[in-house]
């Protein structure tokens, strides 16, 4: 894994709401609608918070330099 690797909210095409999802996916090299179906279930089965912590990491993880 890349040293200098910064998780970052996307802006491009993977964006849909704040990016986070996206930006996760070029962290962790996974596919985009992997990362949005994992969110989307664990909201569902009532695993933590997902909702409020998506929230709260659209505050504090910033957009990637364009």
């Amino acid at each position: 894994m890349n040293a200098n690797k910064k998780l970052t909210r996307t802006t491009g095409k993977e964006a849909m709401l704040f990016g986070i999802c996206g930006g996760m996916s070029k962290f962790f090299n996974l596919d985009a609608s992997l990362i949005r179906v994992l969110w989307v279930v664990a909201t569902f089965l009532g695993v933590g918070s997902p909702i409020l912590i998506y929230l709260v990491m659209a505050f504090i993880i910033p957009k990637e330099p364009i």
